[in-house]
């Protein structure tokens, strides 16, 4: 037998829970791509999502994941044999390190490890010691959704600017546009890459590269850049099958448009901010209360450095393993698996997911379903992580 008949709830760090009102939204008939609405309504989805960016420069639609949009960021700035410095906190600053490779981009790679955010004084260090230059752009995630850590990217702006180092600043940001805070251009990034499928509630699917003026100016000499990845069409097109480099991704682009409304209209961007924060700390407070004497701990310990959008937790032995498989079978909740641990520790490590469209009561029904899973298993856990997470979002 088992509970877990009823409505799965996919509790994964992406792709994220999607709206009722997105799926409506996308579930019509075909559109004119040549002229009419969706032309009117693309250029709506382009201002807003530099609203939700914070950015007054451009951005270029693709139809792609985010490895995609790692690659269209390289080709449009970078030329064979030059060198970025990679900022390696989990697993996927690295992943955009071995796209940069395989186009022939030389990498400088600083790892710091798999429970830690950037270090901003080794970076100084490694880019007052490139004394020549030779560094283009240095390659860092805000919020890596292995590890669930969150990097200072105003910091590492501060960091380029103290050392009067002239590489362009990259930003991921796939995990967290619209979860955590996130100013581009107040913060001085030069580029910024997201995907649909997470905050902005969208099915995957759709990348975005965000690019200011430093980014462009790299375009005039990057070598790399192909007809398909060439953003300038792209944010700029003479004609509509331009924006995405042939046939628009119609009835994702009416999704994205029902999301931007949510976001932008209804909610509003800092209140999207606050709510991630609150049911972040919720659980956080919960994983805390149960780790008492247990073993039991959050993967990145220092709370300024945890994301408002994933958290990892550490268990004991093959616990992690255990309870994801009891809870997919018996509370219908898929937790995310145990992307970049170490392979001696990753049984133990699971994901949990709360980007986008979570509340409340998905919180805490997660949470309810985990602290069942360890009483069924009988994982050790001190008692409380409930009261605790609740008393969390009371205090808001």
């Amino acid at each position: 037998m088992s509970l877990a008949n009823g409505r799965q709830y996919l509790a994964i760090p992406g792709p994220s829970v999607m709206p009722d009102r997105v799926l409506q939204a996308m579930h019509r008939p075909a559109p004119n791509i040549y002229t009419g609405a969706l032309i009117d309504m693309t250029a709506t989805i382009v201002a807003d999502l530099k609203r939700v960016a914070r950015t007054a420069h451009d951005v270029a639609i693709y139809i792609a994941n985010g490895h995609g949009v790692w690659e269209a960021a390289l080709c449009n700035t970078m030329s064979r044999g030059d060198r970025v410095l990679v900022l390696g906190t989990g697993r996927f600053a690295q992943g955009w390190g071995e796209t940069a490779r395989g186009l022939g981009i030389a990498t400088d790679v600083i790892d710091f490890g798999y429970r830690s955010a950037v270090d901003l004084d080794r970076v100084a260090a490694a880019l007052r010691a490139d004394t020549g230059h030779r560094i283009k752009a240095v390659l860092a995630v805000q919020v890596d959704t292995a590890s669930s850590v969150r990097n200072d990217i105003h910091g590492l702006r501060r960091v380029l600017d103290e050392t009067g180092h002239p590489a362009l600043l990259f930003s991921d940001n796939i995990a967290c546009l619209a979860v955590d805070e996130f100013h581009m251009d107040d913060w001085g990034v030069d580029l910024m890459v997201t995907g649909s499928q997470k905050g902005l509630m969208v099915p995957p699917g759709l990348g975005f590269v965000f690019f200011g003026p430093k980014a462009a100016a790299a375009r005039e000499n990057a070598d790399l850049v192909t007809p398909y990845w060439d953003w300038r069409p792209r944010a700029a097109p003479e004609r509509y099958y331009q924006h995405f480099g042939g046939t628009a991704p119609t009835h994702h682009l009416f999704g994205l448009r029902e999301a931007l409304d949510m976001i932008l209209q209804e909610e509003g961007l800092e209140a999207v901010w606050h709510r991630h924060a609150v049911l972040a700390r919720a659980i956080w407070a919960a994983v805390e209360a149960w780790g008492a004497g247990t073993g039991i701990a959050l993967n990145i310990a220092d709370p300024g450095a945890r994301s408002h959008a994933v958290t990892t937790v550490r268990l004991p032995g093959d616990a992690g393993t255990r309870l994801r498989g009891w809870l997919e079978d018996q509370a219908g909740i898929t937790l995310g698996i145990p992307l970049g641990a170490p392979e001696d520790e990753a049984p133990g490590v699971f994901r949990i997911g709360h980007m986008g469209h979570v509340n409340t009561h998905m919180v805490l029904g997660v949470l309810g379903a985990i602290e069942a899973g360890m009483l069924a298993l009988e994982v050790p856990h001190a008692p409380g992580g409930l009261e605790a997470a609740a008393k969390a979002i009371a205090r808001g």
